[in-house]
C-alpha cells in the first residue's frame, strides 16, 4: 500500500469522524473552557494546555516542509507562512494573552494533540509531497482562487484577533468570571471571533483548492458550530440583559 492510498485513508476516516463529532457536541460541549469540570479527569493549567495542544501544528507543518522530495515554491511558501503566522499566534502569543480562565481537562488536551497530528499530516503531505507537481508554481500566485483565498484568511485573521482583544479587555488583571462582550462583531454576534476562525479555514481551502483544505475547513464548522450555539444560549441563560437582537455565528442568519 502506498502512501497516497494511506493518505486518502486517513483524510476520508477522519472527515467521517468530523461529522460525528459535530453530532456529539451539540449534545455534549467540549470540556473546556466555561464547560469544564473535574468529572472529566485530571486538569491541566490552561496556558500550559493551550501551548502543547497547538504546539504539533505549529511544529509538524516544518517538518513536512523539511522532508519533501520537492522544492518549495514561491506558492508553498506563500501557504506555508500563513500557517505558521497563525499557529505561532495560537501557540506562543495567545496563551500569554490569557486572563484567568479554568483548567483544561488532560483528556480534551490529547484528543486535540491527535487531532492536530492527523490534521497537519493532511495538509503538510497534499503542499509539500502529494499535491500535483505543476500545481503551487509561481502562477498560483496569480490564480484568482488562491488571491481570494489568501484575502479570506487574512480578513478571517483580523476578526479572530480583533473579537479576542475584545474578550480580553473584559477581564481587569486578577479577575475571574464571566462579562457580556460588547464592540465590533460582537454587535451582531455571539461568537466573532469563532466566525473569524471559520473564514480563515474558508480562505485557506480556496487558496489551497485541495480536499485537505476542505477538511480543516468542515473540521472547524464541526467543533465551532455547536460551541458557538452553546455559548449563544449560555449567555442568554445567565444574562438577562443579553442582547436579544444579536445571532450565534452569522451576522443576520443565525
Amino acid at each position: 500500500m502506498n502512501e497516497q492510498t494511506i493518505y486518502y485513508i486517513i483524510l476520508v476516516s477522519f472527515l467521517a469522524l468530523s461529522f460525528v463529532t459535530f453530532i456529539v457536541l451539540f449534545f455534549f460541549p467540549a470540556p473546556y473552557g466555561r464547560y469544564a469540570t473535574k468529572s472529566w479527569g485530571p486538569l491541566m493549567n490552561n496556558r500550559v494546555a493551550w501551548i502543547v495542544q497547538e504546539m504539533p501544528a505549529f511544529l509538524m507543518m516544518f517538518v513536512y516542509c523539511l522532508i519533501a522530495d520537492r522544492p518549495l515554491t514561491a506558492a508553498t511558501a506563500v501557504l506555508l507562512f500563513l500557517w505558521q503566522t497563525h499557529f505561532f499566534h495560537r501557540t506562543f502569543i495567545y496563551p500569554f494573552t490569557l486572563r484567568g480562565g479554568k483548567p483544561v481537562p488532560l483528556v480534551t488536551v490529547v484528543m486535540a494533540i491527535l487531532f492536530y497530528l492527523a490534521n497537519t499530516y493532511v495538509q503538510g503531505r497534499w503542499l509539500f509531497t502529494l499535491s500535483p507537481k505543476n500545481m503551487y508554481i509561481s502562477a498560483w500566485l496569480a490564480d484568482p482562487r488562491f488571491l481570494f483565498g489568501t484575502l479570506l484568511f487574512i480578513i478571517g485573521y483580523i476578526i479572530n484577533r480583533h473579537s479576542d482583544c475584545i474578550l480580553r479587555s473584559l477581564r481587569k488583571p486578577g479577575e475571574s468570571g464571566y462579562k457580556i462582550p460588547r464592540g465590533g462583531l460582537y454587535t451582531y454576534v455571539s461568537c466573532p471571533n469563532y466566525l473569524g476562525e471559520i473564514i480563515i479555514w474558508a480562505g485557506w481551502s480556496l487558496a489551497t483548492w485541495s480536499l485537505a483544505g476542505v477538511y480543516f475547513f468542515i473540521w472547524t464548522l464541526a467543533n465551532l458550530v455547536p460551541r458557538a450555539r452553546a455559548h449563544h444560549y449560555w449567555y442568554k441563560t445567565t444574562f438577562s440583559d443579553y442582547p436579544p437582537e444579536r445571532k450565534i455565528l452569522f451576522p443576520f442568519m443565525w
